[in-house]
């Protein structure tokens, strides 16, 4: 006879990575893994270090309870058993991190329900490079796809495909390292005047406000395009607006759920990464104080963008509301939004109804509905001859 543990679903649980989001991460990944019903789950938890070495099990997930809530770069092991239940950081088998997720996933899914759950924010997580390699390991796993993830995490092609789509957004114009390099001082002239200051200077691809500045000036502006080159070589420029910062998470592949609107009301200057994750001054009110007909138009849009940017799983929908303006301006998605239990995508799905454990739970059981959808389409011709 068969134990109960038999039928449960293996959900594996990346997360560090090697992006500046890697200790966001790491915070995301232990609540996670703290609020996933053992009754259901089998969980495999694979850390991924600061340069790109995947450790797993047992000592993945007691530095996670400890108060690190980093992986180490450079971890190495002698005596660590690779199976993973031993206190040391094991390395999986080092033929690069394709191989290793690959291997090691596509062996569980032999004789398991798998479900990959990247809990991995920024570049090489968050932007179609973890998503294409669960698509080769043929398992399911939870959020957008590789298309979705890419367009969505890179702000210059994401608001180019929401501009084709007429979705309001505040001015904004994409810059290249090679434009930078060129002459900074005529772009940052040229962004100030198409822009006017204040403006918003951001690398293109990254998240929490990693990279982003706040110029006042032209000098700023070059200053600004230096600090964000550093972790990318497009960077966006957006115009600064006097507006309310408003949040909606969304749910679904093809039927979307949306949950009540929150507002941050920043503790600083802007919702900068020190205000999100350091100090904590920001003020969160769920719901957001909006009438009705606004609620409906942020959802609409929210919706809007999600299918423009081909989301599936969850996405959380930022936007700027001018009041007696523009109304909504769409800033942008998050497709692996922060997700620990005081994280706003999740708050808001517990304002709407929805608790911790309820929606890890949905978002699984989506990532399966996709994969089952999804394999059902053949990637090879048909033999005409039968």
């Amino acid at each position: 006879m068969e134990s109960a543990s038999d039928d449960r679903i293996r959900l594996v649980v990346l997360f560090g990575g090697q992006s500046a989001e890697h200790d966001v991460s790491c915070t995301t990944a232990a609540h996670v893994l703290a609020a996933v019903d053992p009754d259901r789950y089998e969980v495999e938890a694979i850390g991924i270090t600061r340069d790109g070495q995947f450790v797993r099990a047992g000592a993945a997930e007691e530095l996670l309870a400890s108060s690190a809530r980093s992986l180490p770069p450079g971890t190495t092991t002698e005596t660590g058993d690779p199976g993973g239940d031993g206190g040391e950081l094991a390395p999986l088998v080092p033929t690069g991190p394709s191989t290793e997720l690959m291997s090691s996933v596509g062996a569980l899914a032999e004789s398991h329900e798998v479900v990959v759950l990247p809990l991995l924010h920024g570049p090489l997580g968050e932007d179609g490079t973890v998503q294409g390699v669960c698509e080769l390991a043929n398992v399911a796993y939870v959020g957008a796809g590789v298309l979705g993830s890419a367009a969505t995490m890179d702000k210059v092609m994401a608001k180019t495909i929401l501009s084709s789509h007429g979705i309001p957004q505040t001015r904004w114009r994409g810059v290249n390292e090679r434009e930078v390099a060129a002459d900074a001082r005529a772009v940052a002239k040229e962004m100030a005047a198409d822009l006017g200051l204040p403006c918003f200077v951001k690398p293109a691809n990254m998240g929490s406000s990693v990279g982003v500045s706040k110029a006042v000036d032209v000098d700023e502006i070059e200053a600004a395009m230096t600090a964000a080159l550093r972790y990318d070589e497009w960077l966006v420029v957006e115009e600064a607006v006097d507006a309310r910062e408003i949040e909606v998470s969304v749910l679904g592949n093809e039927s979307l759920e949306l949950s009540v609107p929150g507002e941050i009301i920043p503790g600083a200057d802007f919702y900068d990464y020190e205000d999100k994750y350091v100090d904590g001054r920001a003020e969160l009110v769920i719901p957001a104080d909006l009438p009705e007909s606004v609620v409906e138009r942020i959802h609409e849009l929210s919706a809007e963008a999600y299918r423009a940017l081909r989301v599936e799983g969850m996405a959380r929908a930022d936007f700027l509301y001018e009041e007696g303006g523009r109304g909504p301006l769409l800033n942008e998605l998050n497709t692996i939004p922060g997700f620990t239990p005081i994280s706003m995508y999740p708050k808001l799905w517990e304002a709407s109804g929805l608790p911790y454990p309820a929606l890890i739970d949905r978002l699984v059981d989506l990532a399966i509905e996709r994969h089952r959808r999804r394999s059902t389409k053949r990637i090879t011709a048909r033999d005409p001859r039968g």
